[in-house]
């Protein structure tokens, strides 16, 4: 009995020591990372008085992964070389002074090229863009490349499952990747039968067994067609009937573009890169990137940013965008969760006197998102922003627009998530010409909002702001 006993206590304090070595080894690896303090400071708050849940969220979502690669340095160049290869002389044409630190922070962090002469079709509505897509799918001749957060199992999706097969049918190679937990849902068989019709089909960073990886919650967000090297889709829309026939309490409103030319190859680098990610299959033919004609003046950089890789590329063109703007930045986002310093630049902005604009749902597809949204508001308001409530359904945009002279849009949120976790692409364009067509276009949006009336805003109700700043807790993890 008195050596059971002992071998317990041997045991428990074996334990003990092991799990007190892990946590305080935890605690020397978060702070050598060299993190901003006030992440760093709560990740060890919780390590000490909660370790066993702090340890299982820190494995969940405190990891800092930028150190890692997921794709070594050569054969990222190798892919990367491409888009840059074959200029015109036309792609030497000046960038606006305003935005040529942008235009090097773009070139220097994501390998970003300037890609001259593109012709860009807007859709603001799920309906075009599926007609579009379907129709450039039936005329490919060589290969589609198609990458979604979500490719649904629904009508929607099946329209785009049996183009996709038919075109497999005939002979052009057809490639398609998808994100393993944004398409949780989403039947294997669905994809089963795109690969016995020959497809190509992997999900990016598959989560085999999601109580035991932290690759939950790093996700791929990216929206990108590709078909025959000429002709790319991308933007904020996904595969699903809900970008096309609304939902059962409003419509579904997104913005998306169709690129015809140079800018082409910047969307066929980035899903080449994922596609060797998941494939460990180098694709670098000078097919995939032929030669493209001319078609108008502008200018465009095709950026990408990830939770892997030193620099968070998309927050810091971001905060440049703002902190940049002399007249007026206008914001399109469905999450507005805003890291510190994208906060403050905000902020700053619109105390500088610059009108600073922004555009959110007045209902949201995730009540703890807007809930959070709803805490960051008040600071907005007070600084001066004008906020705006789209009303006739969900406003699911990324659009940034700003002094008539640069247009954005693409997967990312104004939010942690798109700007620390998730792999984003977002499209730069540098062009009066077509930064004033989309400020047309938030114009129009704006006879569709009510915009926020700060003294009523905060009056509110206390117990709703104080659930508004409990949510606004876990803002990173949203």
């Amino acid at each position: 009995m008195l050596s059971a006993i002992y071998i317990q206590f041997i045991v428990g304090t074996i334990f003990i020591i092991l799990y007190c070595v892990t946590i305080v080894g935890l605690i020397l690896v978060i702070l050598t990372e060299n993190r901003n303090p006030l992440k760093t400071i709560p990740w060890v708050i919780v390590l000490l008085l909660a370790p066993g849940i702090g340890l299982l969220f820190y494995f969940f979502f405190g990891q800092d992964n930028r150190k890692q690669r997921i794709i070594s340095r050569r054969t990222y160049k190798r892919i990367m070389r491409r888009p840059q290869e074959g200029k015109l002389p036309q792609d030497m044409c000046i960038v606006p002074e305003a935005y040529q630190p942008l235009s090097t922070l773009l070139s220097n962090s994501s390998q970003s090229s300037l890609l001259y002469g593109s012709d860009i079709t807007i859709y603001t509505n799920g309906t075009d863009k599926l007609q579009d897509l379907l129709k450039e799918i039936n005329n490919a001749t060589h290969h589609i490349h198609l990458q979604y957060y979500i490719f649904c199992d629904d009508e929607t999706g099946y329209k785009v499952q049996k183009a996709l097969i038919k075109k497999a049918r005939e002979g052009v190679k057809v490639r398609v990747l998808y994100d393993d937990v944004g398409c949780w849902n989403v039947k294997n068989r669905f994809f089963k039968e795109m690969q016995d019709a020959g497809i190509e089909v992997y999900a990016f960073l598959k989560v085999a067994f999601p109580i035991l990886t932290s690759k939950v919650n790093y996700r791929n967000h990216r929206k990108i067609v590709v078909i025959d090297g000429r002709i790319g889709f991308m933007g904020g829309m996904n595969i699903a009937d809900r970008y096309d026939k609304g939902t059962s309490w409003g419509t579904w409103r997104d913005t998306h573009f169709k690129i015809i030319g140079k800018g082409v190859h910047g969307l066929q680098s980035a899903f080449l890169i994922d596609w060797y990610v998941v494939s460990k299959k180098l694709l670098n033919d000078k097919i995939y990137y032929p030669p493209a004609q001319i078609y108008s003046d502008n200018i465009m950089q095709i950026a990408t940013s990830g939770p892997v890789g030193q620099w968070r590329t998309l927050l810091q063109a971001a905060i440049f965008v703002i902190a940049n703007a002399k007249k007026y930045i206008f914001i399109q986002t469905p999450y507005f969760l805003p890291t510190e310093g994208l906060n403050q630049a905000l902020q700053t902005a619109a105390l500088g006197g610059v009108d600073v604009r922004l555009m959110l749902p007045k209902r949201s597809d995730t009540r703890t998102a807007n809930m959070a949204t709803h805490s960051f508001i008040d600071e907005m308001v007070k600084a001066g922003v004008k906020v705006y409530f789209y009303k006739p359904g969900f406003l699911h945009s990324k659009l940034v627009i700003s002094d008539d002279t640069i247009a954005c849009i693409g997967s990312a949120n104004m939010d942690f998530r798109s700007f620390e976790h998730n792999f984003e692409i977002n499209a730069f364009i540098y062009q009066r010409e077509f930064t004033l067509q989309m400020k047309k276009v938030f114009m129009h949006d704006m006879q569709n909002c009510e915009r926020l009336v700060p003294s009523k805003w905060l009056k509110r109700p206390w117990k709703q702001r104080i659930a508004e700043s409990f949510m606004r807790l876990f803002s990173p993890l949203l």
